[in-house]
């Protein structure tokens, strides 16, 4: 059993951590109040192998584990979550789609683009009434000669107004319930699809979160990505590895809110004294550095299994569940350490406090993540490790 990172490891984590400060860091603020995606950010990522994480070097992409996809995913959160959040996007949930469902050709056309930043990708799965019951899509593709039909609206969709492709789930099938949900491939400027509203959300406000809208979409039958059917079977595979990246993605969020608190701690004076030398503040600190640690180990041990082929539905969702929840809590305490300065949008935490919710909601609220691993751990023989 091995607890270390490798030297290419430690490697990796220091060259996206010195991206992340300098080309990412100061210009949090800003992005965040002008709610602008700096496009440009996200294409230098592609030409530093980040867009590219876990797809095979054949196919553009930088070859590295899951293990290694959740180190660069913290280092990105660690400074800004919504950057975070849009290559999560881009990479687990629209590019791994096609890398696991698509075709050959589809894998040709769609993944040295995605991987490279040429292109940008988005998944679209949620509806105005379909969000945990994905089964409940309402979203239809009706099949007319060598084309498809679509027609619907997706909601809550990461990188909707910027991507250059998203796959899009419509009901093929509404007799088959689940097993009646396909999966289609629908770049920008196709007749009848269109980004719709950009919410206007709390946190993680510079990665865009749009509304999108199928109107008479007409698509050639080779834009359906996957058996017809099985869309919806395919997208809680990709739910499984994407839950890692949300848990990678929390475990940094908390790492940059920890060390604002412990900073703040060492600068700030009360009663004469650093605040760092009250027992109070230390155990904030405390729980906090265990909380981490305990949340890292649990997504990488998650990234471990997914590494070596084993299934990972109930360890994704425990290191989910576990590390969204602990980011909040961190979050809170280094608020409450920063005391009133916490409030204010001069320090980093007021930030890392507002965008830190949407971890315990996006791909599967933690209510729908214990759900996951109490079916998981009752059908199953005495637990074991």
């Amino acid at each position: 059993m091995d607890f270390g990172y490798s030297d290419e490891q430690r490697q990796l984590r220091k060259a996206v951590r010195e991206f992340a400060e300098a080309e990412i860091k100061p210009h949090v603020m800003k992005w965040d109040e002008s709610q602008d995606f700096p496009v440009d950010v996200f294409r230098a990522l592609g030409k530093l192998g980040v867009l590219g994480a876990v797809f095979p070097e054949e196919l553009g992409g930088a070859g590295y584990s899951y293990s290694e996809y959740a180190i660069l995913v913290e280092e990105l959160a660690r400074v800004d979550p919504s950057i975070a959040l849009s290559v999560a996007a881009h990479i687990s949930l629209c590019t791994n789609h096609i890398f696991v469902a698509g075709s050959e050709e589809q894998r040709q056309r769609y993944i040295p683009r995605l991987a490279s930043g040429e292109w940008i990708g988005s998944w679209a799965l949620t509806e105005p009434e379909s969000g945990s019951d994905a089964g409940g899509t309402h979203t239809k593709a009706v099949r007319e000669g060598d084309t498809w039909l679509l027609n619907g609206s997706k909601t809550f969709t990461t990188n909707g107004q910027i991507a250059d492709v998203c796959v899009v789930m419509a009901v093929t099938d509404r007799a088959s319930s689940s097993h009646g949900i396909s999966a289609f491939l629908l770049e920008k400027g196709t007749p009848g699809f269109r980004a719709g509203k950009k919410e206007n959300k709390l946190g993680m406000r510079c990665s865009p979160t749009n509304e999108m809208i199928l109107s008479d979409c007409r698509v050639p039958a080779s834009q359906l990505c996957g058996n017809q059917g099985e869309g919806f079977v395919d997208a809680l595979r990709i739910l499984d590895g994407g839950r890692i990246s949300i848990a990678a993605l929390s475990v940094g969020l908390a790492q940059g809110a920890y060390e604002a608190a412990l900073q703040y701690s060492k600068q700030r004076k009360q009663f004469g004294r650093f605040i760092s030398e009250f027992q109070a503040i230390q155990h904030k600190l405390a729980d906090m550095a265990t909380e981490i640690d305990a949340a890292r180990l649990l997504t990488q041990r998650a990234a471990w299994r997914k590494d070596n082929r084993l299934d990972v539905n109930k360890e994704s969702s425990m290191a989910k569940l576990y590390s969204s929840e602990i980011a909040v809590r961190v979050c809170n305490e280094a608020l409450q350490i920063h005391g009133g300065y916490g409030f204010i949008k001069d320090y980093p935490v007021e930030k890392f406090y507002r965008d830190v919710k949407l971890c315990t909601i996006g791909e599967g609220t933690s209510e729908i993540q214990k759900l996951v691993i109490a079916r998981q751990i009752l059908k199953s023989d005495p637990p074991h490790v």
